[in-house]
């Protein structure tokens, strides 16, 4: 089982919010999650996330990779 750390799209049409997830690899972008580790919200000026980074550190020590976005979202 390959697992990655991702985006999942949440909230209404032009008002888009995510969550960060932990899925197996071949799931859905809205499929289930094996768990939610926070969540990241993108405005014109700047973003809002509050991301669990103990989990994240824990996922990653297990193997799971993170997705390029996530990586970018975790550097800044």
């Amino acid at each position: 089982m390959s697992v990655v750390i991702r985006l999942t799209k949440v909230g209404k049409k032009g008002e888009a919010k995510f969550r960060v997830v932990v899925k197996e690899k071949r799931s859905r972008r809205d499929g289930k999650a094996i768990e939610t580790l926070g969540w990241f919200q993108k405005f014109e000026k700047g973003s809002k996330q509050e991301i669990n980074r103990d989990r994240v550190v824990f996922w990653i020590s297990k193997g799971a990779r993170p997705s390029p976005t996530i990586k970018k979202i975790l550097e800044s």
